[in-house]
């Protein structure tokens, strides 16, 4: 695996430290990262994004959805209430895991809902109209023509 400096990148730059941070993340990510729980992340619209997580074995009460430094935080801890119970078998997973999500700028959670064994996040992305691309009209103003600009035909 190959180690990157982005010191110089700190160093030239102004105002790209996050997309620096980013790069750092994603390259010292473990690789060994785990598989539970399955989700899905979904576009609806332009702006608009689900997270589906399968969260079988899960009440409401087990899981949390925290959004936090622009990270979408969903954890579970199952109350240990199997305690007395005997398993020939069990596959169906409820161990506690935490996933995390980076958020992009401008991108908030604007629900949460959960059933049928699964979790679904919505969000959006709300840009704010300062940030917006904009129309800039131009004046075309015939009287704007300086003092020492001479006409042409007033010449000939």
């Amino acid at each position: 695996m190959r180690n990157f400096d982005f010191a110089p990148l700190y160093r030239s730059t102004v105002g790209f430290d996050q997309i620096a941070s980013m790069m750092d993340r994603a390259l010292t990510a473990e690789t060994g990262q785990t598989s539970y729980p399955p989700y899905n992340i979904e576009k609806l619209e332009d702006d608009a994004y689900r997270v589906s997580i399968a969260v079988a074995g899960f009440t409401d009460a087990d899981l949390s959805v925290e959004v936090r430094d622009r990270s979408l935080i969903v954890s579970a801890r199952k109350a240990d209430e199997d305690a007395d119970k005997t398993y020939l078998h069990r596959g169906i997973a409820t161990r506690a895991f935490e996933r995390r999500f980076h958020l992009a700028d401008h991108v908030v959670v604007t629900g949460a809902t959960h059933a049928d064994g699964m979790l679904h996040i919505e969000m959006q992305r709300q840009v704010p109209d300062a940030l917006k691309p904009r129309q800039i009209q131009i004046a075309s103003d015939a009287r704007r023509i300086g003092k020492d600009v001479v006409d042409s035909t007033a010449v000939n």
